[in-house]
């Protein structure tokens, strides 16, 4: 055999294999499978294309991404005619939250299909998310809109989306607390302190101060993490006053 019918070969059982897998994952036969192979290349990989253009995920996960997003806005504009621009935007972010995306893509074991040169492990928590979406820009490419809507609709909207849950799920206790301090024109502060721990990490102590008073306190590896924390910490001190 020819090294050139080697390559053909060997191209062929490979899409052959992501093909079986993911028909299962879809729920219809996908016209081009090399899309999709594209959808679950890491960076890692270093794949180039014929162009000599790296190829990965990550353009299929922005497209995906924009199509998620207007699915999801359509749903909420035909089924919330009740909400404004903001209670709009704030329910899309909820449904399309990175914890909700990292979730479908963990669910659906999207990373067993991910061409990377690295560990699983040391790819970032975020992968099942970003993989999910690059699936939403690959199914967009082969088959169009309207597959993808089903898509959404058969994988988000049906099984996960109650608008009136949802409408009470905090997505983040800090832009709560901020919301909440503006509303009642509160003063209010995060003071944050960088510190050595005794593993060798840098931690962050945030204290949460609100009309000078100092409400909650948290530490974290991040000041992000940490300020998310304190933030809890205080709306559960404060839940009766801001519910």
């Amino acid at each position: 055999m020819s090294f050139l019918n080697k390559i053909i070969k060997s191209r062929s059982e490979k899409n052959g294999i992501l093909y079986a897998k993911i028909v299962p994952i879809l729920g219809f036969k996908p016209k081009n499978i090399s899309i999709y192979e594209k959808a679950f290349i890491h960076s890692s990989a270093k794949k180039l294309d014929s162009f000599g253009n790296e190829v990965n995920y990550e353009r299929l996960e922005f497209l995906g991404d924009s199509i998620l997003g207007a699915v999801i806005s359509c749903y909420l504009f035909d089924e919330a005619p009740h909400g404004d621009e903001g209670y709009l935007t704030k329910m899309r972010s909820k449904i399309v939250s990175r914890k909700n995306l990292n979730q479908l893509g963990e669910d659906l074991n999207l990373i067993d299909l991910l061409i990377s040169k690295v560990s699983n492990k040391h790819v970032g928590k975020n992968i099942h998310g970003n993989l999910f979406e690059a699936l939403v820009g690959a199914i967009y490419l082969d088959k169009g809109y309207k597959f993808c809507e089903t898509f959404i609709y058969s994988k988000i909207i049906e099984p996960h989306v109650d608008l009136k849950k949802l409408e009470g799920k905090v997505i983040s206790y800090k832009s709560l607390m901020i919301e909440w301090c503006q509303k009642m024109h509160y003063q209010f502060e995060y003071q944050n302190n960088e510190e050595d721990g005794l593993d060798g990490l840098k931690y962050f102590e945030v204290k949460l101060f609100i009309n000078n008073e100092n409400i909650s306190k948290a530490r974290e590896v991040s000041k992000k993490k940490a300020e998310e924390k304190a933030s809890r910490r205080a709306y559960y001190v404060l839940q009766n006053h801001i519910d």
